[in-house]
C-alpha cells in the first residue's frame, strides 16, 4: 500500500530525537509542586505559576510532579481559564493589552507583579474547586507552594498591593466562568446516542470479562461555554467521509495497516513517533511553551500574554471538537476493522470517545495558530519531550508539530487520516479567532 504521508520523508528530517527528562530546559533546582518529584521549577513568576496550574490540574501519570486528575480534554479549558488570569494580573500592573476578564483592575502604583501572578493562579485554582476535583491533599499542595512563594518575598506595601490585585483578577474570572458547565455530570444517554448502526460509535468494552468498562471522556465539554467563541459549534466541521466513498476506504486501509499493534510496516522512528504524541499533551506543550519563552527571552508580560492566547485557544479547540464528536458518533478505527479481521488492534488502547475530528490535531493545530500569531511566523523552532519515550522532537516550523500529530494518531491505531487533517483545520479556525479578538494591546 502507499502510504499518503507524503510529507513523512521531510518532516522526520527536521525532528531531532535527543534523551529527555524532566529538566529539559535547563531551569534553575527549585522544587514545586509534589515535593518528593523534585521537579526543576522555571524562577520567573509567569513559569512558576503557570507551571503550579500544569501541576494542580494534570494527572500524575503524566509526572510525580503532577497532582490534578483531569484528561487532556477538560484540561486544556481548565489551563485556558488560569492562564488567562495570569495574563489578566500582568497585565494589570504593567498595561499596555486589554485584559481577558471584564473587571477593571487599578492598583496602587508599585504593586508587586509577582505577588499578583501568584495570587491570581493560586486563587483562581481554588476558585474552580470543587469542579477541578483536587482532594484534600492535593489542595495542601498547591496551598502549601502559594504560602512558601508568598512567604519568601520580602513583606512591603507592594507586596499587599499585588496580592490584593491577583485576588481581584481571580475573583473576576471564577465570575466570569461560572455556571460554564465544568460542574455538570451528563451521561452518555444525555447527549442523545444515535442507535447502533455501521459508521457509529460505541463506547469501549470491559477489558477483561467481569470488570467495569471503562468510563467515557469528554461528556462535559459539548456543553461547555467557550472562553472566546461564541459557541462551541461556531466552527463545526462538515460530516466524516461516507462509508462507502474512496476516501473512508483510503483512510480505512492506511490506518489498518500503519496502525495495528503488529504492523509489519511501520517503522522503529514510526512507533516511536506514535508513542511521543501517547503523553499528557497538555505537560507536553506548556513545558515546551515555557522552553520557548526563555529561549526568545520574552517578558513577564509576554510570556503571560503567550500563555494565555494559545491555552485559551487550546481550550475552546477542545470545546469545538468534543461538540463535533458528540454531534457525528463516528466510530473508531478498532470498530470499523472489527468486521473485516477481528484479531486488529491498535498500538495502544484507544481513547474512550468518538473519532470524528482528531482531539489531538485540533489542540494542536489551535496552539500552533496562536504561536503563530503571536511571533507573526511559522518559523519558530520548538522542543517538546514525552515522558513516555523518554525523547525530545525539536521542530523548524510550528506547522510540522501538526503533521508530526497528524502522522502519529494514525501510527497508533487511533485515527483516520482525513480526521486529523478535519481537526487540524478546526483548531487552526479557532486559533485565529482568539488570537484576532483577544490580547490585543491598548491603541
Amino acid at each position: 500500500m502507499k502510504s499518503r504521508f507524503a510529507l513523512l520523508p521531510v518532516l522526520i528530517g527536521t525532528v531531532m530525537f535527543v534523551d529527555a527528562g524532566p529538566g529539559v530546559g535547563a531551569t534553575p533546582p527549585a522544587t514545586q509542586c509534589a515535593p518528593a518529584a523534585n521537579y526543576a521549577a522555571a524562577t520567573t513568576p509567569v513559569a512558576f505559576w503557570s507551571t503550579e496550574a500544569r501541576c494542580a490540574i494534570v494527572p500524575p501519570t503524566a509526572g510525580p510532579e503532577n497532582f490534578g486528575n483531569k484528561f487532556p480534554g477538560d484540561a486544556a479549558v481548565y489551563m485556558g481559564i488560569v492562564h488567562a488570569a495570569i495574563y489578566d494580573a500582568t497585565v494589570a500592573v504593567y498595561g499596555g493589552y486589554r485584559p481577558y476578564g471584564n473587571v477593571a483592575v487599578r492598583p496602587r502604583a508599585g504593586a508587586s507583579p509577582d505577588a499578583a501572578i501568584a495570587a491570581a493562579a493560586h486563587d483562581t485554582l481554588l476558585g474552580l474547586q470543587p469542579a477541578l476535583g483536587l482532594t484534600a491533599p492535593q489542595q495542601a499542595i498547591l496551598d502549601g507552594d502559594y504560602a512558601a512563594y508568598i512567604a519568601a518575598m520580602q513583606d512591603s506595601q507592594a507586596k499587599d498591593d499585588g496580592v490584593a490585585v491577583g485576588k481581584q483578577v481571580a475573583a473576576g474570572i471564577v465570575a466570569l466562568r461560572a455556571n460554564d458547565g465544568r460542574e455538570q455530570n451528563p451521561t452518555l444517554a444525555d447527549l442523545n446516542p444515535p442507535a447502533a448502526d455501521p459508521g457509529v460509535w460505541r463506547p469501549n468494552p470491559a477489558s477483561t470479562p467481569g470488570s467495569p468498562a471503562p468510563p467515557v471522556l469528554g461528556l462535559r465539554l459539548p456543553e461547555m461555554r467557550p472562553l472566546a467563541l461564541k459557541s462551541a459549534s461556531q466552527f463545526r466541521p462538515g460530516q466524516p467521509n461516507a462509508l462507502t466513498s474512496k476516501g473512508y476506504a483510503e483512510d480505512l486501509q492506511q490506518v489498518e495497516t500503519l496502525g495495528r499493534a503488529d504492523s509489519i510496516v511501520r517503522t522503529a522512528d514510526q512507533t516511536t513517533q506514535a508513542l511521543f504524541w501517547t503523553d499528557h499533551d497538555l505537560r507536553q506543550w506548556n513545558d515546551g511553551m515555557l522552553r520557548l519563552a526563555a529561549s526568545r527571552r520574552l517578558s513577564e508580560l509576554q510570556t503571560a500574554r503567550m500563555l494565555a492566547m494559545a491555552h485559551v485557544a487550546g481550550g475552546d479547540a477542545m470545546v469545538a471538537c468534543f461538540d463535533a464528536k458528540f454531534h457525528y458518533w463516528f466510530w473508531r478505527p478498532y470498530q470499523a476493522l472489527a468486521q473485516l479481521d477481528p484479531t486488529w488492534q491498535p498500538l495502544r488502547p484507544t481513547p474512550n470517545f468518538p473519532e470524528y475530528p482528531s482531539a489531538h490535531a485540533c489542540h494542536s493545530g489551535a496552539l500552533t495558530r496562536a504561536l503563530r500569531a503571536f511571533f507573526h511566523t511559522d518559523k519558530v523552532t520548538l522542543t517538546l519531550d514525552s515522558r513516555v519515550t523518554h525523547t525530545a522532537r525539536t521542530y523548524a516550523r510550528l506547522s510540522d508539530v501538526v503533521k508530526d500529530v497528524n502522522q502519529a494518531r494514525v501510527l497508533a491505531g487511533f485515527h483516520f487520516w482525513s480526521s486529523d487533517l478535519t481537526g487540524a483545520k478546526l483548531g487552526r479556525k479557532v486559533g485565529s479567532y482568539v488570537a484576532g479578538h483577544l490580547f490585543q494591546p491598548i491603541g
